[in-house]
């Protein structure tokens, strides 16, 4: 990218900070939002009476629903550009959120919950595109690595979340009500968020420019990233990584609970322990980043998560599984961000790439819950998460497609 990027673009430094800045708080509240829910799984399973397999289920609706949201982000971008659609997720990401809320508080109300969820996964699925992707481009007008601090603050979002879950869960809070204050906020912070944002034509470079290529290019061009061997292999990285991370929002709180005995408060603070490990290693992962490079980043984190993984499904002493925990939470800190930084590496393909590579990491999301629901039904939720282990391997082994074509 040239050095001058910045002054091209016509922005001032007022403007594109306050575009960093909303890009931060979108990211905020959609952690907010997924993590204020992940951390009382275990009473919403209480409260439906359901086995573990079902609560698979249940996660496999928003799963789904964010696969569906990617599968069409690309082309509604390309239609309606990345800050609208941000806007629009901003609203519906509550609407999902509450429904789902409501349902858990409805005797009977498994499939209104699902229905939810599925709501609440379209939008955050289609904004999770939008967001990198206007986080790619003001990374580039910035001229430095950022991408890892916007997905650091997902993490400040979880963190907060997981602690509005825990509170919720101490005190007994509705679900109902948890979700309706938890909405509320996050439609009024996150529209202001989406809305302080660039629109995709503000770059126009010669190669391409504007958040992810020139509209001429269509749908056939769009789906022809597929085709290149890089976007699969990127997309092995960030399925692996994102495995790491999902399979803790999923089922950390609830392993820990019937995995290690701790108790359902207990079970919340493991997985608040596990954001926060994630946040630290997001927060410095630009320096990292920028002094080691990608590849040797990712490999030397697979490793870190699979050495915590381990520890957290062998030792039975929870406070080594707790260290272990804090070891896969560093681990599986950079491996999402820097696998959508690479995958915007080229303006002109970069909204196609960036939403196949997410599209492939979600598949982690919707195979993952019931995956991981059925083995732990069987043969318990620490040793389902083998699973995860052997996904991180493979996203070790995949890190070489991450190289920045840049600094090659």
């Amino acid at each position: 990218m040239p050095e001058n990027l910045a002054q091209r673009s016509g922005l001032s430094h007022r403007q594109i900070a306050a575009w960093r800045n909303g890009i931060f708080v979108v990211f905020a509240m959609c952690g907010v939002g997924l993590a204020s829910w992940m951390a009382r799984i275990p009473a919403i399973k209480e409260a439906l009476d359901i086995s573990t397999a079902e609560v698979g289920i249940l996660i496999f609706g928003l799963a789904a629903g964010s696969i569906f949201g990617l599968v069409l982000s690309s082309h509604l971008i390309a239609r309606f550009g990345a800050r609208h659609i941000m806007v629009a997720c901003m609203v519906a990401i509550p609407g999902g959120f509450a429904i789902a809320g409501f349902g858990v508080t409805v005797h009977a109300a498994f499939w209104i919950v699902i229905v939810g969820l599925a709501i609440f996964g379209f939008s955050m699925g289609l904004c999770d595109v939008a967001m990198n992707l206007s986080g790619a481009v003001n990374e580039r007008v910035l001229g430095r690595t950022i991408m890892p601090v916007f997905h650091a603050f997902f993490s400040f979002g979880t963190m907060v979340g997981a602690a509005l879950g825990t509170l919720a869960e101490v005190a007994q809070v509705p679900l109902a009500l948890q979700t309706a204050v938890i909405g509320a906020l996050t439609l009024v912070a996150g529209v202001w968020g989406a809305r302080a944002t660039q629109s995709e034509n503000v770059l126009r470079e010669e190669d391409g420019g504007a958040e992810g290529g020139s509209p001429a290019d269509g749908w056939r061009g769009r789906l022809a990233v597929w085709k290149d061997p890089r976007t699969l292999l990127i997309g092995l990285v960030v399925l692996g990584m994102a495995f790491a991370e999902g399979s803790a929002s999923d089922w950390l709180a609830l392993a820990a609970v019937e995995g290690h005995g701790a108790d359902k408060p207990t079970g919340a603070v493991v997985f608040g322990i596990f954001v926060t490990a994630m946040t630290v290693g997001r927060l410095t992962g630009p320096q990292i980043l920028d002094r080691y490079g990608r590849v040797t980043v990712l490999r030397a984190s697979a490793a870190l998560a699979a050495l915590g993984l381990l520890m957290f499904i062998f030792v039975p002493v929870l406070w080594i599984a707790i260290v272990g925990v804090i070891l896969w939470g560093l681990g599986s800190a950079l491996g999402f961000p820097t696998g959508m930084s690479a995958a915007a590496d080229d303006p002109r393909t970069a909204a196609a790439r960036v939403s196949a590579v997410a599209m492939i990491g979600y598949c982690a999301f919707l195979v993952g819950p019931p995956a991981i629901g059925f083995l732990g039904q069987h043969f318990g939720l620490l040793h389902a998460l083998l699973l995860v282990l052997v996904l991180i391997v493979v996203a070790g082994l995949a890190s070489g497609a991450a190289r920045d074509p840049s600094k090659a």
